[in-house]
């Protein structure tokens, strides 16, 4: 069974770093890895994934070391189950907006006496078979990371109670929905979003959560991490792709 480094770094204190991935070509979390991130978001929320493509962008990032987290499409037992034995470690879930949507993800990623996560060893998480019963089924809910997405005000109004469920691991806090929520959609510099945001990190923290966000820059990222955050992703494949061929073409073109 591999080891969940992501969940270790952050119970050591550790801030973390990576981006969100919507190639589907496992090279780019090959690059990603020896770049230096410490773990990937494989989107399939926004990003064209099916469970087998996703399958192996798990598959190359654990052969180079790096974190993959699956960022599922909703907060579907069926699909988070799949997503969880195909072997993702880390598994996050957008639109968590109260105790209810909380205790409901709890119930799909834990096994019994936890949660009520169907069982088969027959699959990628329990290595085929060849991890036994005893420790796929017993170990299990202790290696996954569950991550939620605040992304909007009622989110961020229930939080008190939504932090206080037993199995989130990390509250996400999604600054370009909320900014959405806010009524300033895409301004996510704009003071109601950042005092929300900065709201949300302080409740979080007073109940021992680890929280992550979304940021588009080293400043930004900075940022964020000196307030607190622990697990922050640093922009899109596609759009880091963008500047960087977009800088080449402007020296090249002068």
């Amino acid at each position: 069974m591999s080891k969940n480094i992501l969940k270790d770094s952050l119970n050591e204190g550790k801030t973390v770093f990576g981006p969100f991935c919507k190639m589907q070509d496992p090279a780019i979390v090959e690059i990603a890895a020896l770049s230096g991130f410490d773990f990937v978001i494989i989107d399939m929320e926004h990003g064209p994934y099916s469970i087998e493509s996703a399958q192996n962008m798990i598959r190359a990032a654990e052969a180079r070391g790096i974190t993959p987290v699956v960022r599922v499409t909703e907060n579907s037992e069926t699909l988070i189950l799949r997503t969880l034995d195909i072997g993702a470690k880390c598994i996050q879930v957008p639109q968590i907006c109260t105790k209810a949507d909380a205790d409901k993800l709890v119930k799909a990623t834990k096994f019994y006496p936890k949660g009520e996560r169907g069982m088969c060893r027959y699959v990628r998480a329990a290595e085929y078979t060849n991890i036994t019963s005893a420790d796929h089924f017993g170990k299990a809910n202790d290696s996954v990371t569950t991550i939620i997405h605040i992304e909007g005000m009622e989110g961020i109004n229930n939080l008190e109670e939504i932090v206080k469920v037993d199995g989130i691991d990390v509250i996400f806090l999604g600054p370009y929905d909320l900014s959405q929520s806010c009524g300033v959609p895409g301004q996510v510099n704009d003071p109601k979003v950042v005092d929300a945001m900065k709201g949300a990190v302080e409740t979080a923290k007073k109940y021992g959560k680890a929280v992550g966000t979304f940021t588009e820059s080293p400043e930004k990222a900075k940022m964020w991490k000196d307030i607190g955050v622990q697990y922050i992703s640093y922009a899109v494949d596609v759009g880091l792709i963008m500047n960087t061929f977009k800088d080449i073409t402007s020296e090249l073109k002068k």
